[in-house]
């Protein structure tokens, strides 16, 4: 339950907690930022995390004093434990406005009170999240692979947790930067053909994140691409891969 520190100086620190799946669930990524006090969680996940996630986050902030819990979009290894976040905490949940109305469905009947008031719904232009003197950007990526899905931006560590954009499925070590861009393809290949829609929407994305200053991308799931360098390598194999529809043929629609 360590936490990696991918960002800190004296106002603002940047981690990760990669290792708190075990057993039989897909490994997941949770990225936090705490600055002078105000924090935020991304994509906190389900049971199989909320225990050693908030375990672990309570070196660096109290769960009650979290401000926000934001997602990247609306499947169960993000936001499924969102009942317990709002049981012990006060924070904010934060999430596309696709998917506000059903936020409610995770919640058991008897914590309705404790949702009134705590939504924030992103538009599908995104938003500014304000977060002490800064803010944290809610960046469009509709349709990769969720039809309403957001990315996050911080400008002062220059991180953008990308959710399952850049995620791989490695066996261990996921905290490790990605060294050989091209033996980790296949880590990211198949993956990447079954949940991005279309190249057109990868070809879009990435005209967006060329223009933006990136440091490090962190997917909710394997290794972060680290440096201007990893992170060019990686926006070229997106910009052109071939997936989902593109993919599709007759074949695929044959009644069984």
């Amino acid at each position: 339950m360590k936490a990696n520190i991918l960002f800190q100086n004296d106002e603002h620190m940047v981690l990760t907690f990669t290792d708190l799946v075990k057993g039989e669930g897909i490994q997941s990524n949770q990225m936090a930022i705490i600055q002078e006090g105000h924090s935020a969680i991304f994509d906190p996940g389900g049971d199989l995390t909320y225990m050693p996630l908030s375990m672990a986050i309570t070196k660096y902030v109290k769960v009650k004093d979290i401000e926000y819990i934001i997602a990247t979009h609306q499947d169960p290894d993000i936001i499924s434990s969102l009942d317990k976040w709002l049981m012990y905490s006060d924070a904010k949940i934060v999430i596309s406005t696709l998917w506000e109305r059903f936020v409610p469905h995770l919640v058991p009947g008897y914590m309705k009170e404790k949702a009134e008031g705590r939504l924030v719904a992103i538009p599908d232009q995104g938003m500014d999240i304000p977060l002490a003197r800064s803010v944290i950007k809610a960046i469009p990526a509709h349709f990769l692979h969720s039809v309403g899905n957001f990315q996050f931006y911080d400008p002062i560590s220059k991180i953008l947790f990308s959710g399952d954009v850049g995620a791989s499925l490695v066996d261990a070590a996921p905290e490790r930067p990605v060294r050989d861009f091209d033996k980790h393809v296949r880590k990211m290949l198949g993956f990447h053909q079954r949940y991005m829609v279309s190249n057109k929407v990868c070809r879009l994305w990435v005209n967006m994140v060329r223009e933006m200053d990136i440091e490090i991308i962190v997917p909710q799931h394997g290794r972060p691409f680290v440096g201007k360098e990893m992170v060019g390598r990686f926006l070229d194999w997106f910009e052109t891969l071939e997936c989902g529809i593109d993919l599709l043929t007759q074949k695929n629609y044959t009644a069984p």
